[in-house]
């Protein structure tokens, strides 16, 4: 008996933890699916284009992409705003090159509401995000990077464009940072307002930081939840997890 036991227990040391930690959020009487990624053990990828330039699109492209890699996609989220032709409106860095610059135009829409910021993981493993305007202190510094707008927490505090009562309520997702250095995702499982969303980061995930990503088009990739929106809407660039060794 001490021996299965031993063996049992070993069996539970050597059982790797789980990528992505999923959960339900109840927030000002509404839904949300918080996904927590740890930027120090989890592997966390920028995609936007295959190796021969195509855009992917789709969390199914990335997964045959990934699968002649020895790779899985274990979460994806749709990662910033894009142009027509799906190309990111501002700052894209993958595996530390910069594929397109930060862009401090001054526009209409939600990604140049000022603030706006970046979610980015450094190469030393930190996940940050940032206003625009401090992007510079971590430019070269970064693995990975993607700007969007608004932000919806900055240093606390809610972004001064929001409105408690708002009537603008939409699906919207994001990112934030928690108190001890992992990426919080956050998508809403029903319409929210920009308010609400925010408060939702800074009062219920103790996110002091937090960016907001995209709107109607947010989507989520979560094989644990047995959920993929893949049909939903083409994705410019894609934030994802990915799992596995590669083949050798």
């Amino acid at each position: 008996m001490k021996t299965i036991l031993g063996l049992i227990l070993f069996a539970l040391v050597l059982e790797p933890a789980l990528a992505v930690e999923y959960r339900t959020v109840a927030h000002a009487g509404k839904r949300h699916i918080v996904c927590t990624v740890d930027p120090k053990t989890e592997r966390l990828e920028l995609f936007w284009k295959d190796g021969r330039g195509a855009v992917l699109h789709r969390f199914s492209a990335i997964e045959t992409m990934l699968a002649e890699r020895g790779r899985q996609l274990a979460f994806g989220m749709n990662g910033g705003m894009f142009h027509p032709d799906f190309s990111p409106v501002g700052l894209f860095v993958a595996e530390g090159r910069e594929i397109s610059p930060l862009n401090n135009a001054a526009a209409d829409g939600n990604f140049f509401l000022k603030p706006n910021g970046v979610f980015a993981v450094l190469k030393d493993g930190q996940a940050v995000v940032t206003e625009t305007a401090r992007w510079p202190v971590f430019a070269g510094k970064a693995r990975i990077a993607t700007q969007s707008g608004p932000m919806l927490v900055i240093d606390g505090r809610l972004h001064p464009a929001f409105r408690e009562g708002s009537a603008s309520r939409l699906f919207r997702n994001g990112v934030g940072i928690s108190q001890d250095g992992k990426a919080v995702f956050a998508i809403s499982s029903e319409p929210v307002s920009f308010h609400e969303f925010a408060t939702l980061f800074r009062d219920a995930l103790g996110c002091l930081n937090a960016l907001f990503l995209d709107g109607t088009i947010s989507s989520l990739h979560a094989p644990e939840l047995k959920r993929s929106d893949d049909l939903k809407f083409p994705l410019g660039p894609i934030l994802g997890v990915t799992a596995g060794k590669p083949a050798p």
